[in-house]
């Protein structure tokens, strides 16, 4: 694995030679991953895995032509052959009018600061199976589970870096710790399973293999012998370990490509309001040990704080240069990037909590559904429309009552939107962070 500096040196030595070879302008992308990771099923070791990856990515213009490659061989001689043969290719390609590097002027400028990303740790296999066996032995204490499909730790250490030809040079580096366990309860038939897990860039901000265990261990105990889904429209309240999932669904919408592709459910809708005025979507990318954080973009712009949703209404476009050129707006710092063209993502978000508490927020459901697991892809990111197979527990007389299995739900995500009320539990534990969240009338049915 390169350090920092070196993969940065390498990348601008591959800008450099793009250049001379006849490219317009070019840029180069280092990514490195190793990570370590120990299982162990019923007590015993089940696996251990070390991989160790790196990649670079060239990516060149030639007016209005491009073309990418990337390789793992980090031999001089075949990097030389991999710039020859991309700006071959990039002669050949296609014109593209919204091809190019990120404004000049826009560039992140500085040294980069540190997000505090990276707790200098090295991996430690014994540790590591230590802290397996703790998760899966918690899960599997509690009363009911009656088999495991193992804990797991891990350790992993990445690099990245970016250089473009003109002018930007910014590299970083993060360590990540997991831990997870997956049990089953019950018998036969009736057998139920679920997990727990947590990670974190420093070690010290995991949470304990025993927290972790004995959440597993509890919910899947907690969903033996559901019930039937109460049927029709009725309320839908969303734990907050799946409730990411609206955000990502909005976050797919507000993407520049897709607006200016005009595949979006919310193309035109930019200056209405969507959501109740005091739902609140906040980006984040400076976040210290989030794990998202990142000082600049995949095109090498800054990132900046900003929200996503304010007074119920989305602020704009997410867009990287390409959809920006496309919708003749400016690019936002939200491009990300793989071995080819830049896509759009966002860093660190959360939705704001609410004032109420969950137990609060379903006090006055007659009837309705608290989900715990979405299953399937079921949404038109063009339409809005909804559905998705769920599992989770009734709400009667206020109250969470037994579990539910083998249901849908469904709606329009406009609909969705526009009856969201969060409660007051915000965690920070993920990318992307919600309360528990309520939406009314949900059209549910149950097989």
């Amino acid at each position: 694995m390169l350090t920092v500096p070196e993969a940065l040196d390498r990348a601008q030595l591959l800008c450099t030679a793009a250049t001379k070879a006849g490219a317009d302008a070019a840029d180069a992308l280092y990514y490195c991953n190793a990570a370590t990771s120990v299982s162990m099923r019923l007590g015993a070791l089940e696996d251990v895995e070390r991989s160790e990856g790196q990649d670079i990515a060239l990516r060149v213009f030639v007016g209005q032509r491009s073309a990418s490659v990337s390789t793992a061989d980090m031999d001089a001689a075949e990097l030389t052959k991999l710039v020859e043969r991309c700006v071959a290719m990039a002669r050949e390609a296609p014109e593209d009018p919204y091809a190019g590097l990120a404004p000049e002027e826009r560039l992140f400028r500085g040294a980069v600061p540190d997000l505090d990303l990276d707790d200098g740790s090295e991996a430690d296999p014994q540790a590591l199976r230590a802290a397996a066996l703790e998760v899966e032995e918690a899960a599997c204490g509690v009363a009911g589970v009656t088999n495991s499909e193992g804990g797991s730790a891990s350790h992993s250490r990445t690099r990245f870096a970016l250089a473009t030809s003109h002018g930007f040079a910014g590299g970083y580096g993060s360590s990540g710790h997991s831990l997870s366990a997956s049990v089953i309860a019950g018998e036969g038939a009736a057998m139920q399973r679920d997990y727990g897990w947590h990670t974190a860039h420093y070690l010290a901000d995991l949470e304990s293999a025993g927290e972790i265990g004995a959440r597993a261990g509890t919910r899947a105990v907690a969903r033996l012998n559901p019930g039937k889904a109460p049927v029709g429209k009725v309320p839908m309240v969303i734990d907050p370990r799946v409730g990411s999932s609206i955000v990502g669904h909005l976050l797919g919408a507000i993407a520049g490509p897709a607006i200016a592709r005009g595949t979006s459910f919310l193309l035109g809708k930019q200056d209405e309001r969507l959501f109740d005025s005091s739902i609140v979507i906040r980006d984040e990318p400076h976040r210290l040990r989030g794990l998202r954080s990142r000082a600049f973009d995949g095109e090498g712009l800054p990132t900046v704080a900003r929200d996503i949703v304010t007074g119920g209404k989305v602020t704009g476009w997410l867009l990287d240069t390409a959809s920006a050129k496309q919708l003749g707006l400016a690019p936002t710092g939200h491009a990300s990037r793989g071995g080819g063209a830049s896509g759009v993502s966002a860093s660190n978000l959360h939705l704001a909590p609410g004032t109420a508490t969950p137990a609060a927020l379903i006090a006055d459901i007659a009837e309705g559904v608290y989900i715990t697991e979405l299953i399937g892809h079921g949404v038109n990111p063009v339409t809005g429309d909804y559905s998705r197979g769920a599992s989770g527990f009734v709400i009667r007389d206020g109250r969470i009552a037994g579990p539910i299995a083998e249901f849908t739900v469904a709606g329009n995500l406009i609909d969705m939107f526009a009856a969201l009320v969060p409660a007051d539990d915000l965690e920070f534990r993920h990318g992307i962070n919600v309360p528990t969240l309520r939406i009314d009338g949900m059209t549910v049915a149950s097989s």
